[in-house]
């Protein structure tokens, strides 16, 4: 409330456009109350509202984590240029103390920056006022304000902190909330530091495709360490715990050419192929779905595309001999692509293409009753190739993240 009423004073003498939202979590009971409230208060200055409800499941064990990034999803795609948050001292004070008791390095510790470019860009403006002084404006100016009773539930870890702890550092240490913002602002710096040896570090060795595992063996274990965690983040990726990088670390440091590795971190897994670290989704189920002549087929891991050919891709003629079906591989399949040349094991032939080991098992395959007809990338299989101005079908998988199609 401080923050939009110190914005809306603002934008009447600069020019700026402001306009306001309220996530809705649905998870308090006055829920809807709050709603009522922010668009009362919003009214009330000429201010826009868009309010955004969300429907979360209550029985996931990380329904904290779960809203808040659900929160921060929806303000990411606000369309604004800048999204103001009214993150305070004591705020980031607690986060400090969160991330030292989480064992947190330079990253952890520099907390929440009070500027973050890009689109939108991330602005806190009150963060170096304490709570103590938002609250006497807030009363100077009359503002109401709401209280979420969430707030006092001990079982959360900040409010552990912030309840019990809290009061004990302010009475000992009175230079408390501002040497924790001190601690950020210095952990920030350090961070920028590390982060710049990392990119030192990743020159020439990091691109689309991955990072370059010679590089990353050739530096000293805390450079390695350092670089590793960048990569990850430039990924969009948490940092993994100690343990699990130095993990990461030993199986990359002692693999052999083009050994499969594969570890789970984020939602999503790392892997190695061609001296490459890469990451990539993890694994999705099995699929067979049949193809009843649509242009787009929407697979899990990517889009199935068939485009219309003459005298290329598969015939439409033999391809009508058996319902068609998209599978995804099992294993053991064979495929002659030439009349001339044996059948061989669909692995081979993905391993010759480069196929990562992770995708390999998401290609689909085009089949036509029980013979396979097409892979995407790999050919048409010899019985089902169209004959010269035949009418045919080109198929293009897409996988998720990809730009470039690889096509029959």
């Amino acid at each position: 409330m401080v923050l939009l009423d110190a914005l809306s004073r603002l934008s009447a003498a600069h020019p700026f456009e402001l306009r306001a939202i309220h996530v809705n979590h649905g998870l308090s009971p006055h829920a809807e109350d709050w709603s009522v409230f922010c668009a009362a208060q919003c009214a009330a200055r000429g201010v826009p509202l868009d309010i955004q409800r969300l429907t979360l499941e209550r029985k996931t064990a990380s329904l904290e984590a779960k809203s808040r990034a659900e929160r921060y999803a929806r303000l990411n795609a606000s369309g604004a240029d800048v999204v103001a948050l009214a993150h305070h001292a004591d705020d980031q004070a607690e986060t400090v103390l969160l991330q030292m008791l989480r064992g947190a390095g330079p990253r952890g510790l520099s907390a929440m920056p009070r500027f973050r470019p890009g689109n939108p860009a991330w602005l806190r403006p009150l963060l170096g006022s304490r709570r103590a002084t938002l609250c006497a404006y807030a009363k100077s100016r009359g503002l109401a304000w709401i209280d979420d009773e969430s707030n006092r539930e001990p079982r959360h870890k900040r409010n552990l902190l912030r309840h019990q702890i809290v009061p004990l550092l302010r009475t000992h240490f009175p230079g408390y909330p501002e040497t924790m913002l001190r601690v950020a602002e210095l952990q920030a710096e350090a961070n920028g530091l590390v982060d710049a040896l990392a990119m030192q570090d990743a020159a020439g060795a990091c691109d689309a495709m991955g990072l370059d595992l010679a590089r990353l063996n050739s530096l000293s274990p805390s450079r390695a360490r350092n670089l590793m965690r960048w990569f990850l983040q430039r990924e969009g990726l948490r940092p993994p715990s100690q343990s699990r990088l130095a993990e990461m670390l030993r199986q990359l440091t002692h693999a052999l050419p083009d050994s499969r590795m594969r570890f789970a971190h984020d939602g999503v897994e790392i892997g190695c192929h061609h001296d490459r670290i890469a990451v990539h989704a993890a694994p999705r189920g099995p699929f067979c779905l049949v193809w009843n002549g649509e242009p787009e087929v929407t697979l899990p891991g990517g889009v199935v595309m068939f485009r219309d050919a003459r005298g290329a891709g598969v015939s439409v003629q033999k391809l009508a001999r058996a319902r068609v079906t998209l599978r995804s591989r099992v294993g053991g399949e064979r495929i002659q692509i030439a009349s001339n040349r044996p059948r061989r094991a669909l692995k081979r032939w993905l391993q010759e293409a480069s196929v990562p080991p992770w995708n390999r098992a998401m290609v689909p395959l085009v089949w036509c009753g029980d013979e396979l007809a097409a892979v995407p990338g790999i050919g048409v299989a010899a019985a089902f190739q169209t004959a010269p101005e035949e009418p045919g079908w080109c198929v293009d998988w897409l996988p998720e993240g990809s730009q470039q199609v690889s096509g029959t």
